[in-house]
């Protein structure tokens, strides 16, 4: 990185007679001295990536083995570590896809540990510019992992300097416009990219076919989330009950994150009430002061259901009809309310628009 600084670094500048053709050199020299300046602003920006070599990860389980659930996944995964760490190289370009909160990150956090490299972790919308992924592509160290989450939402310039990247370990960069544009070709590094998505159809083609490994996560069942509660409520000393996991477990809506989440909540309620260690009966009274019910379902997902149930008797509705009837943004419901209505059961798709099922009525008490 030294050596790439070293070579855009300013020549000094020297007094020049005063004359035409003198005034002709000043212009191109400040022109160049301007191109020169972008190029090593491009190359020594700072990156925007939250480095996670060593620190504490908290509740996240560190070790493949520590990872409950997901098990095909894993068996993928155990794979290509193994024959990536027996030829000594960088493991493949893997993309994540699935609802939020299955554990994408922690997925890729745990790659980092197994692979014995730090890994950098951003989000698409953050990499505005093409400057913010240069910095973060030109910084990266041999087999390192660079996470990139809501990758569906990286703009056309971004993506495109990633092709080279991904493909051929080099960065191409074009510094100037018109007639005095040049591109400057940089090597990298071998890296592992890491992608997250909730919506792998929005990927580009060229994007998506970059990746050497395409993995789908989904969503947990029961006994998996009680585990998981089971292992949170040890580290964070919580006392629990078998019961009182299992029942945090069904209200979860097969998400982890939810699980964790649920069961900092109960423990709160269990603490000010004086209330230990948690059963399933204070798991459950707990629960309902969330508003959270025995299905998982809370209040937006039952103001979704009712909705169209009420106001467009059952459906088919479209998603912009329901969004506007019950004041939620049309993509919030997709990607975060839909996916587990549609699991249960109590949404339909269909080409018409979304359907209550029978079951979402019944739940409902319709």
């Amino acid at each position: 990185m030294a050596i790439v600084r070293e070579q855009f670094q300013q020549p000094n500048q020297q007094p020049q007679p005063s004359g035409k053709k003198q005034q002709g050199k000043k212009k191109r020299s400040r022109r160049n001295q301007r191109q020169t300046e972008n190029e090593a602003d491009l190359l020594q920006a700072t990156a925007n990536a939250e480095e996670t070599g060593n620190q504490e990860e908290g509740i996240r389980p560190q070790r493949l083995a520590d990872y409950i659930g997901q098990k095909e996944l894993k068996g993928v995964l155990e794979i290509a570590i193994q024959a990536a760490k027996a030829r000594n190289e960088a493991m493949d370009h893997l993309l994540l896809y699935g609802p939020p909160g299955l554990g994408k990150t922690t997925m890729s956090l745990i790659l980092a540990t197994e692979m014995e490299v730090n890994c950098k972790i951003t989000a698409a919308p953050a990499l505005e510019r093409p400057r913010d992924i240069v910095g973060i592509l030109v910084n990266l160290k041999p087999g390192d992992i660079l996470f990139i989450d809501e990758i569906h939402r990286l703009s056309r310039m971004t993506e495109e300097l990633l092709y080279p990247a991904m493909e051929d370990y080099r960065l191409d960069i074009t510094i100037g416009k018109g007639q005095t544009a040049r591109t400057r070709s940089i090597p990298l590094p071998r890296f592992t990219l890491v992608g997250a998505t909730t919506r792998v159809g929005s990927l580009t083609s060229p994007l998506r076919d970059r990746f050497g490994l395409i993995q789908r996560l989904r969503f947990y069942e029961p006994d998996e989330l009680s585990l998981i509660v089971q292992r949170t409520a040890e580290l964070l000393q919580v006392p629990m009950n078998v019961d009182g996991a299992e029942e945090i477990a069904r209200r979860s809506r097969g998400t982890p994150r939810i699980a964790n989440r649920l069961l900092k909540r109960v423990r709160d309620y269990a603490q000010v009430k004086g209330l230990e260690p948690i059963n399933q009966e204070i798991a459950a009274e707990a629960m309902e002061v969330f508003n959270v019910d025995p299905k998982g379902l809370d209040w937006t997902d039952r103001l979704v259901l009712s909705v169209m149930i009420e106001q467009f008797n059952g459906g088919p509705v479209g998603l912009e009809a329901v969004a506007s009837a019950t004041g939620e943004d049309a993509q919030t419901i997709e990607e975060v309310y839909e996916p587990y209505l549609l699991q249960i059961g109590y949404l339909h798709r269909t080409p018409r628009g979304r359907v209550a099922t029978a079951a979402a009525r019944k739940h409902l008490g319709y």
